[in-house]
């Protein structure tokens, strides 16, 4: 079989920038937005500080862009802002993939987004791709089925992680079957092997992206979540992930080495309502992994664990119980840009 034309690097390669949105729509955070935005403004100053990356940050108006500067001032020179509106922060879905060619050459990847599904349609976000491919100068390739960044996971070896309750789900792409969907992820993001789990968290909107159930760290090697709380809601669906990347062999014919650090357990909204929180929604940057913390028993623990799987990283854990009140977490809200060598 012939090498794709392009290939999706691993999150661990170097990155020029990084893409993010800053929170500023109140009808949508309500009495979080405030929180949240303290929350991201640490996540920046994680990612950015000694030399990290640059931040590419999208802001909506004059306002928004005043609060993001004052929020940022300690990294200010590391920020580029960019004037675009969004119906929200989730980059990691909304934006473009970045992807190389065979020469090494960058490439803008846009995909058709419908709002997971059609269950959160918000004005501009299906523009944001679009936009972001135009701010970056790279030539963009245009792909007519509907893909978000954060359901798919890859090892820059030709091995993707998904799960089936997501592209699979009739509610994205109805008219593609299984073999379709694994020619189009070869064709677009130079998967040879895709790996499928099947179900994500209870509650979890996107329907099961894998980037808070299992995430590469290595080639060949993967992480993933286990209950530490006998009363943890996941705990089936963590063991059976478990050990279905336990049977996994990868893209060049390595078995799956797979650690484990503890699930949150149970992290509840305002409301009472289960949330889909999960430590593995961590951003690799250049110098840094970035940890969503929740305010658990389990939260050193797993930052520790991850701590020990990142020697070459400073890992840092940070709080994100606001911004999960928006669905996601840190990966869920950035978009690396990788470094052209």
């Amino acid at each position: 079989m012939t090498r794709p034309v392009v290939h999706q690097p691993a999150e661990w390669d170097r990155h020029s920038a990084c893409w993010l949105a800053w929170p500023s729509h109140g009808y949508l955070w309500q009495n979080n937005l405030g929180p949240a935005q303290t929350e991201f403004a640490a996540l920046c100053l994680a990612i950015a500080e000694e030399g990290g990356e640059a931040l590419d940050l999208l802001v909506e108006d004059d306002p928004a862009e005043t609060e993001a500067r004052a929020a940022l001032a300690p990294v200010i020179g590391q920020v580029r802002f960019h004037r675009v509106p969004v119906g929200d922060i989730w980059l990691r879905d909304t934006a473009p993939v970045f992807v190389k060619n065979r020469s090494g050459a960058l490439r803008a990847a846009c995909f058709r987004f419908n709002g997971w599904g059609g269950k959160y349609v918000l004005v501009e976000d299906d523009r944001v791709a679009d936009r972001v491919a135009a701010l970056s100068g790279l030539p963009r390739i245009d792909h007519n089925w509907i893909l978000e960044g954060g359901s798919v996971e890859v090892d820059g070896q030709g091995t993707l992680l998904t799960t089936r309750q997501c592209l699979l789900n009739p509610n994205r792409n109805p008219g593609m079957s299984q073999a379709d969907i694994e020619r189009s992820l070869r064709d677009d993001l130079g998967a040879e092997k895709v790996l499928w789990l099947e179900e994500g968290l209870i509650h979890d909107h996107t329907d099961g992206h894998i980037d808070t159930l299992a995430r590469f760290i290595a080639p060949g090697v993967a992480v993933c979540m286990e209950a530490y709380d006998g009363n943890d809601p996941n705990a089936a669906t963590l063991d059976r992930l478990a050990s279905d990347l336990a049977d996994f062999v990868d893209a060049r014919g390595r078995k799956l080495k797979v650690l484990r650090i503890p699930s949150p357990g149970i992290v509840r909204d305002d409301d009472g309502e289960l949330m889909p929180a999960s430590f593995l929604n961590f951003y690799i940057g250049n110098r840094s992994v970035v940890v969503p913390t929740y305010g658990t028993p389990y939260d050193e623990v797993a930052v520790a664990a991850l701590a020990a799987l990142f020697p070459g990283r400073r890992v840092k854990g940070r709080s994100a119980r606001a911004i999960l009140s928006g669905g996601g977490a840190f990966h869920c809200i950035t978009q690396q840009q990788p470094e052209v060598q």
